[in-house]
């Protein structure tokens, strides 16, 4: 068997090009795949369809490939933190498809089980059912959406070894598994990685059957976005 262990991002990204689908694990700026996003960013690609929760902020995330236009469109729930996004989106220089967010997660997951569609009540006679098929169940109308598959799959992890088994820490698993799944291509970048058979099976999150490639990031930042505090 192949390793799947790659020296660094840009190692792990061989093969991304113009035009791909790319799906960003995250929720704000909890648990995003910094480094891979770099290397995107380094790489140079455009024209990019980025599947992800958000789009980061203006100099973090996502946003450093938005600061560069190398997306072209979006798939997010939410996108209210960047305002370079609002002024790509209100020019038209950026595609956006809005997707509520348990329906973006569901889509994803979906994706990854080989489910092509599915039907649900989420957005029934609103924007996000506009063009596509209502059917009624039980006397209750629900809208077709369709399964996300994306040719590469980027995920940020707390632990992983080295056959992909990855192990995410509280609030940083949000859409990461989902997306794991997802991917012809998932990417995963850990901040330990150890030898098989160090984790406990029964706390593994992603099986390493959907993880092809894997490294130990750097440059952690741990950024957030909006930061609350009481008085002393």
């Amino acid at each position: 068997m192949s390793s799947k262990v790659y020296a660094n991002a840009k190692e792990a990204l061989k093969g991304v090009a113009d035009n791909m689908t790319m799906l960003v694990g995250g929720f704000g700026l909890c648990g995003i795949p910094e480094n891979c996003i770099e290397a995107l960013r380094d790489s140079g690609v455009k024209g990019l369809t980025c599947v992800s929760n958000n789009a980061g902020v203006d100099d973090f995330g996502l946003g450093l490939l938005l600061q560069t236009r190398q997306i072209k469109k979006m798939m997010s729930s939410y996108v209210g933190e960047n305002a370079t996004f609002e002024k790509q989106f209100m020019s038209g220089e950026l595609e956006l498809e809005f997707c509520p967010q348990g329906t973006l997660a569901e889509r994803l997951r979906a994706g990854g089980a080989g489910i092509p569609a599915f039907y649900t009540p989420t957005g029934v006679g609103t924007k996000i059912a506009e063009g596509k098929e209502v059917r009624q169940f039980e006397g209750r109308d629900f809208v077709l959406e369709k399964g996300i598959v994306g040719d590469f799959a980027f995920v940020k992890a707390w632990k992983g070894d080295k056959f992909g088994n990855l192990v995410f820490r509280k609030t940083a698993r949000n859409f990461n598994p989902m997306i794991a799944t997802a991917g012809k291509i998932t990417v995963a970048e850990v901040e330990e990685l150890v030898e098989v058979g160090e984790l406990d099976p029964d706390q593994i999150h992603t099986p390493g059957v959907y993880v092809q490639r894997i490294f130990k990031s750097t440059n952690l930042q741990k950024r957030i976005e909006q930061r609350t505090v009481r008085k002393g």
